[in-house]
């Protein structure tokens, strides 16, 4: 029992910060007849779903197994799966505080109520990745994605989220790079450091790229989108000052707010000045985002980056869950092949390389990534209110962000192919016109695609664009689906411009959460990697700090982003392989800082939860980074592709390949001289950090465990539930607290 310190009366005896362990423990294993029979029906849907999907395929196949399958393998993995991980390796323990109770100051450390802090980090974690790689990788097919993004996200990719967290918590909030430099010695953590550095600004600029290729030349996304930050700064303070705690009341009023901003955005666009103020080049928003990416990492978590993720949150998870349920309703057909004609080649117009490695490289964030374990290092350790809580925001908010993925996907073979191709590939292929593109489609000889240019121009005037070609990316294909599949769910064709700009928004937000969350992360590496000789540096809170390592992490993903905005061979096609590899690669070298942990606890018997998603992580990135590398053709190696465009301004060719200018062709060699060389020091950093771990654990399993590098233990003064819904045990403590102390003994109001 802890005292009041400002929740109730002075010295009054608070009740426990935790529910028992074994009342805990013995309602998750009491099973009933009601728990045993949802159960029984959820693994039979799940097992029907899979069977429709993998086994019988006919020439299409209904989109509604694709719910099913999913839905229910995350509800099983869940509840069983991640429960066996914290039961077994992690061991939370609510007794104990956690560094947003100890270390609380108002701006970094908060303690944040679950289902605020779930909102967050889920939309700091869901940015471009689950988006843009499905729809890329639909250029394979359907079954290839739809496995590696289920199961690997149940054995990996919440695996790492939820590892990650949880040692952070348990380390003060400290970031990835700060446990490998205390794991794994000065070379190991050196080079994990500067990985993660160097990783981190070309995730974020590729998210910023994707955003841009949305917004280009659309002055109903740039207008609805630009509304969103005025919004997130009222929610802010409402949150804050007018109406403390009231997180439903103000969800509500955002949501409100975010659905004027889209039917004010379809309003401007139509006027003459929205034309002329808000049709902007990408290079312009490039700029705009980059000073939005500096002002947000600034000001306080409380302002906008909360609010603006809660309310993001909101949205996306809303939108999902709606897209769902339209899919149960509508139960469109996908035309897609189960294997298209690309997954066994490596030339596709989408995504050049093999399905192995590159699918899994493609289809980075929704079934593993490594942004994740920054962000569950960064930001989230900071703010969580309980360790139980962990396990519902790590494992949970991954599985949430695999859907997204699973849908993406859904929506993507959802369209016709020949749209599909039309849309995704780079302007250089198809001229930039409808006729063009109709003309290379028609080109590759699919099985039953036959594009003609009425379809295009009509497909634009349904989305309200003035063109769908080589709208590269995957967010505008996204939007397309996504509206197709709405419009046949609500409102019929005249709908169409209407949720197409919804998806927009709804991809925006998604993506430019992470962009904020992701460089505030990024400033936090950067005070710590320069405080090691300026100590000053390691306080967050100093000011003059914050803002220098902002504008450098800005200034460093800002400069990949102009580069890939201007990049005459399509920035996204060039660029996201680069991503995915080192995205990838990050997550390998997160696993393997986890496995080093866990090592040194002594926890033999559990490493194999590290080392098999470790392993194929690692094969699956080194053999494709030796593809970009070493690989011959241009297509794929980048320094084939570097030194083809070089040979042919050496002998005074004008244009070559996709080139049409000298100036393109000098910007394909600086490029791909630029993508090349991060893609030899990704890859030497990561092989370096996964040999030191290896190495790390392999001497604490010999000395049978090392002493912990964790914290001290400080005991708990506040109480909070475990997951999303209270157990009766747990709202019988939260009772007992709300009739000792009041609302405000909860964490964040004390």
């Amino acid at each position: 029992m802890t005292q009041v310190s400002g929740g109730g009366a002075a010295g009054q005896e608070l009740p426990p910060a935790a529910v028992d362990e074994d009342v805990f423990l013995a309602e998750r294993r009491t099973w009933t007849p009601l728990k045993i029979a949802i159960w029984t029906t959820i693994a039979l849907l799940g097992g029907l779903g899979w069977v429709m999907l993998a086994l019988v395929r006919g020439e299409t196949v209904n989109a509604i197994w694709f719910v099913f399958a999913a839905v229910s393998t995350y509800l099983i993995a869940y509840r069983f799966y991640s429960t066996y991980i914290e039961n077994k390796l992690l061991k939370p323990d609510d007794r104990r505080a956690t560094p947003a109770e100890y270390a609380e100051n108002g701006q970094d450390f908060v303690p944040t109520d679950r289902r605020v802090l779930y909102g967050h980090h889920f939309a700091a974690i869901a940015g471009a990745g689950p988006l843009v790689g499905p729809v890329l990788a639909a250029q394979m097919g359907y079954l290839p994605g739809t496995i590696w993004i289920i199961v690997g996200v149940i054995v990996a990719g919440a695996v790492q989220d939820y590892l990650v967290l949880f040692f952070s918590m348990r380390r003060g909030g400290r970031s990835l790079g700060q446990m490998a430099r205390e794991e794994l010695g000065r070379v190991g953590g050196t080079a994990a450091l500067v990985a993660t550095l160097s990783i981190m600004i070309i995730l974020i600029a590729v998210l910023t790229l994707v955003v841009v290729n949305a917004l280009g030349e659309s002055p109903w996304g740039v207008f609805s989108v630009a509304l969103t930050i005025p919004i997130a700064l009222f929610m802010g303070v409402y949150l804050r000052f007018l109406r403390p705690g009231k997180v439903s009341e103000v969800s509500w009023i955002g949501f409100a707010m975010l659905i004027a901003a889209i039917v004010a955005g379809g309003w401007v666009a139509e006027t003459e000045w929205g034309q002329a103020l808000f049709t902007l080049d990408r290079v312009t928003i490039a700029w705009g985002i980059i000073i939005y990416g500096f002002v947000a990492a600034v000001l306080p978590v409380w302002l906008l980056l909360a609010p603006r993720d809660y309310l993001s949150t909101f949205m996306k998870i809303g939108t999902i869950v709606l897209l769902a349920v339209a899919i149960i309703v509508v139960r469109p057909e996908l035309a897609a092949p189960a294997f298209s004609e690309f997954a066994g080649r490596d030339d596709g117009p989408v995504v050049s390389g093999s399905l192995f490695p590159f699918l899994f490289v493609t289809i980075a964030c929704g079934a593993l990534s490594g942004f994740h374990a920054l962000i569950s290092s960064g930001t989230t350790p900071k703010l969580v209110e309980k360790e139980r809580q962990t396990r519902f925001i790590g494992y949970g908010g991954m599985l949430m962000e695999s859907f997204v993925a699973i849908m993406a996907l859904v929506a993507a073979l959802s369209i016709d192919r020949g749209l599909y191709f039309a849309m995704n590939v780079p302007a250089s292929l198809t001229e930039g016109t409808v006729e063009g593109a109709a003309a290379f489609v028609n080109s590759l000889g699919l099985m039953n695609v036959n594009v003609t240019p009425d379809q295009l121009a009509t497909t634009a005037a349904l989305v309200g664009e003035e063109s769908v070609v080589s709208r590269t990316g995957g967010a505008p294909t996204l939007a397309v689906g996504l509206a197709n599949i709405m419009q046949q769910f609500i409102g019929g064709p005249s709908m169409m411009s209407f949720w197409y700009h919804f998806a927009i928004m709804f991809e925006a937000l998604f993506i430019l959460t992470a962009v904020d969350a992701g460089t505030r992360v990024a400033r936090f590496m950067l005070q710590d990697a320069i405080g090691t000789v300026v100590p000053r540096f390691t306080d967050t809170s100093w000011r003059v700090g914050a803002w220098i390592c902002t504008a450098l992490m800005v200034g460093g993903w800002g400069a990949i982003l102009v580069m890939g905005v201007t990049d005459p061979l399509g920035g996204i096609n060039t660029l996201f392989p680069l991503f995915g590899i080192a995205n990838q690669l990050l997550a390998a070298i997160a696993l393997a800082v986890c496995l080093a942990l866990v090592a040194r606890r002594g926890q033999v018997r559990y490493l194999w939860i590290i080392a098999v998603p470790l392993a194929f992580a690692a094969v699956v990135t080194i053999t494709a980074s030796m593809y970009k590398i070493f690989s011959p053709k241009p297509a794929i190696g980048y320094w084939a592709q570097h030194f083809a465009f070089r040979e042919a301004i050496a002998a005074g060719e004008t244009s070559f390949g996709n080139a049409a200018t000298p100036e393109a062709m000098a910007a394909v060699v600086r490029n791909t001289f630029v993508q090349g060389s991060l893609s030899i020091l990704f890859v030497s950093l990561a092989i370096i950090v996964i040999v030191a771990a290896v190495v790390s654990a392999w001497r604490s399993v010999s000395m049978g465990g090392r002493p912990e590098l964790e914290d001290p233990v400080v005991p708990s003064r506040i109480y909070a539930p475990s997951g999303l819904i209270a157990s009766p045990s747990e709202k019988e403590l939260e009772q007992r607290w709300t009739e000792v102390a009041g609302d405000r003994a909860r964490a964040g109001h004390r």
